[in-house]
């Protein structure tokens, strides 16, 4: 078993009453995680009840609320208990159909997940505002991966199996950007098995995901999107290039690129401006939710090391890291270009100020600034600046501004 860090945040989440709504891309462990926080109460002596929609027999039961609730009460009762349902996407008009259920103030607290739709995030969430919260669950971050793969040997002092085992962490480092953190294909030791998990997740994504929000069975013009932006994962998007090389308007290449934010296949982030005139204002930059499935769609799975992509690659893994890290913080995270391109590859913004951050696949012996993290630091004057790197650790100050090189490990005990 895989163990998910955010497994502890739902647990804690099941003594409110509002709904507890996991979401996430499918195959990246919500089931897994529905059935390991049911087998958690039951253990307690609780009183549970699962359905899941992608199973026909339980789908007869959400024909009506009332019809449901009663299903309910013959499994567990009328004194409460804990209802979980399964691939909620798969109920039409889901949003309006729990917020019946919860508006009856019944004495069940119900635990949801759903796998990437634009149903279930926008109209569920919409429908359900200030009677649920949203957990998001994403494919195995690098510490979950680290420590599965460690056998859970270095849970409490992974800091220190950092420091002490690096060709070992490298190791972990070039397995996990080539393959990815679906569970998967993470439990798979075989590499022609991971190469059919993987294309079995995509064109499962693909051929339910794709072709519902679509409505077309034909997908080949969407497909086509995820591998050119796979080949530019961490260049600024040209939108006239894009649209031009698929054939399709701009309206259209819009919405495939919402389908895709909000199916948990890509990242926007956008650009950090202040001086309107000299800096880069629409473009944004797409990473990949999973390197993994990023890889499998330009044939890089397994082989990533043999491309010079692997540093865009790495430089979306870092993007990974910042985006957990940032989580519930109230930053937001963007990169920075001006006109003369002059370029930081991340920016926290933190409103009141701002940590420019700089990616360098490398194992850097000195520490040299670039002369663009120098241009941001001078304009912008921040508290701290970081370049993340494969081994250099060394800071010392430009001006005001702390300037750190750290190790992609570090990252994961930074606070911002």
């Amino acid at each position: 078993m895989i163990k998910r860090k955010l497994f502890e945040a739902l647990k804690s989440h099941l003594k409110q009453k509002e709904i507890t709504l996991l979401v996430g891309p499918r195959q990246a462990g919500k089931t897994t995680l529905l059935l390991m926080l049911k087998e958690y109460l039951e253990k307690r002596g609780e009183k549970t009840v699962f359905f899941n929609l992608d199973i026909e027999d339980d789908r007869r039961y959400f024909h009506s609320q009332t019809e449901f609730l009663n299903k309910v009460k013959l499994e567990i009762g009328e004194n409460g208990g804990f209802v979980f349902i399964d691939e909620i996407q798969q109920k039409e008009n889901a949003g309006i159909f729990l917020k019946g259920i919860y508006d009856m103030n019944t004495n069940y607290k119900f635990i949801v997940s759903g796998s990437g739709s634009v149903e279930l995030k926008e109209k569920i969430h919409e429908s359900l505002t200030g009677r649920k919260r949203l957990f998001e669950l994403t494919t195995l971050t690098f510490e979950e991966f680290v420590n599965f793969k460690t056998n859970y040997a270095y849970e409490d002092k992974l800091k220190d199996f950092f420091t002490i085992d690096k060709d070992k962490v490298d190791i972990l480092l070039k397995e996990y950007l080539n393959f990815g953190g679906y569970p998967r294909v993470v439990l798979e030791s075989r590499l022609e098995e991971k190469r059919l998990l993987v294309n079995e997740i995509y064109k499962s994504y693909i051929e339910k995901d794709i072709s519902y929000l679509l409505k077309v069975k034909k997908t080949d013009t969407f497909s086509n999107l995820v591998r050119l932006l796979a080949s530019q994962t961490g260049k600024i998007t040209n939108y006239n290039e894009l649209s031009s090389n698929l054939g399709i308007a701009h309206v259209t290449l819009r919405a495939y690129l919402h389908y895709l934010e909000k199916t948990f296949i890509i990242r926007r982030i956008s650009p950090f401006f202040k001086n309107i005139k000299k800096e880069i204002r629409r473009a944004p930059v797409f990473y990949f939710y999973d390197l993994g499935l990023r890889n499998f769609s330009v044939t890089e799975f397994g082989n990533l090391y043999e491309r010079e992509t692997a540093g865009f690659v790495f430089q979306n893994f870092v993007c990974n890291i910042l985006i957990e890290k940032i989580e519930n913080t109230g930053a937001r995270l963007f990169f920075w270009r001006t006109k003369d391109k002059a370029e930081v590859d991340f920016v926290i913004d933190r409103g009141v100020n701002q940590i420019p951050i700089e990616v360098k696949f490398q194992k850097l012996k000195f520490p040299k600034v670039p002369i663009s993290l120098r241009n941001f630091i001078k304009r912008y004057q921040p508290e701290k600046a970081y370049i993340v790197n494969l081994e250099l650790t060394e800071t010392f100050k430009i001006e005001r501004t702390e300037v750190s090189f750290i190790p992609y490990t570090m990252l994961l005990f930074e606070k911002f």
